[in-house]
Formats: C-alpha cells, structure tokens, sequence
C-alpha cells in the first residue's frame, strides 16, 4: 500500500494527494503533526533529511519533493493520459514545476504561510510576488485550457493548491477570470480531492 505522509494543511503534500485521487490508486494518509515536531524526529528524518512533508513510501520506494513525486507517480502510473510527452513537452512541464518551486512558493504559498501559520515573512512582498504571478498567468490562460496547451499534466496539479487557496493568504483571485476557469477545470477532474479549507478561505 502506497503510504503519504503528509499535513492536512500542506499546499505541498495536497498536490502529491490530489495526483494519487486522480491516478485512482489506493494509499494511506499519514498524518504528521508538525506543530509537536514529528517531522524533525529520528524516524522522520530517516525518510527526508531535510524534515519536510510530504513524504511517499511506494511499498519500499521512499521519495520526497513533492514535484519530484509528482514526476514519479506520472511515470510509474499515469499511463498514457499522464505521460510527460515529447521532449518538449516535458521541458514545458518541468517549466512549471520550477514555477512551483519559484514564484508560487514565494508568492501565493508564502502569503498563506503568513496568515495560517504566522510564518515570519514579509506578507507585502509576498502579496505582490502572487499578485504579479497571477497577472502572467491570466495572460497565457487567455489562449490555452491548462498551463501546457490543452490538456491536463502534472503543471497543472503541481500549480493547482496555492493557487486555488490564494485568498487565504490575503491575495484576491477576483481580478484573473481566466485563473478561476483553470481552477474549475481542475475541480471537475474525476476523482478530485479538495485540500482542507481554512476559516480564511473567503477572507478575499
């Protein structure tokens, strides 16, 4: 049985969570409790040197990075209607998982790390990095369905969460139509599982 050890509140852990929803394959979720330190003990650390969720165990294969176990799960499971494609078309995708690791983290994500976890970060800079973020990807949603063209991958699902949760942190998505069709599109997937809201999920 494929393991996810994860946090409920976890933009990181949900996309790896949503993608196994959408794969149809069966998996436990393990809950750590970060806020008691779980992830930074020996055992846990054993998984991810770095004390991070999430964390997937595949009967045996330990794998951490969320984009990176995005890749693993497309490759291993998704078949055709997942596959990376062309050479290209894979450049394009891993365009956006450094997207992901970029301008969605320090933007939208790091807002949201602000005002649900009292992270200690600039909550202006990172309103402004979403804000511009946003912008762009209004532009070129306003000539394709998903972020590489016309079907749905893996950029999709790795962009998805912090995106769709904007508002949490304080970062509006009223003024990006486009972005809020891509989220619905995201939504109407079969076998679609949302990320546990917070109470500041209609706060913008």
């Amino acid at each position: 049985m494929i393991k996810l050890y994860r946090h409920a509140l976890s933009g990181h852990a949900h996309r790896v969570e949503l993608f196994l929803s959408l794969l149809g394959l069966e998996h436990d979720l393990v809950d750590v409790d970060l806020m008691a330190g779980a992830h930074k003990d020996a055992e846990f650390l054993k998984m991810h040197p770095f004390g991070q969720v999430p964390v997937l165990d595949d009967n045996g294969v330990v794998l951490w990075d969320s984009n990176g176990i995005l890749v693993y799960l497309a490759r291993t499971y998704g078949g055709e209607a997942w596959s990376l494609g062309s050479a290209q078309n894979e450049a394009a995708i891993q365009g956006w998982l450094s997207i992901a690791a970029g301008p969605i983290a320090s933007g939208p994500a790091s807002a949201r790390l602000v005002t649900v976890f009292g992270a200690n970060l600039d909550h202006d800079v990172a309103k402004a990095r979403a804000t511009a973020l946003f912008e762009t990807m209004n532009k070129i949603l306003d000539d394709q369905g998903y972020l590489v063209g016309e079907k749905v991958t893996i950029a999709d699902i790795a962009a998805y969460t912090y995106i769709a949760h904007a508002p949490e942190g304080g970062v509006s998505l009223q003024n990006y139509p486009n972005i809020q069709i891509w989220i619905s599109r995201i939504e109407a997937l079969p076998n679609f599982v949302g990320m546990q809201k917070t109470p500041l999920s209609d706060a913008a």
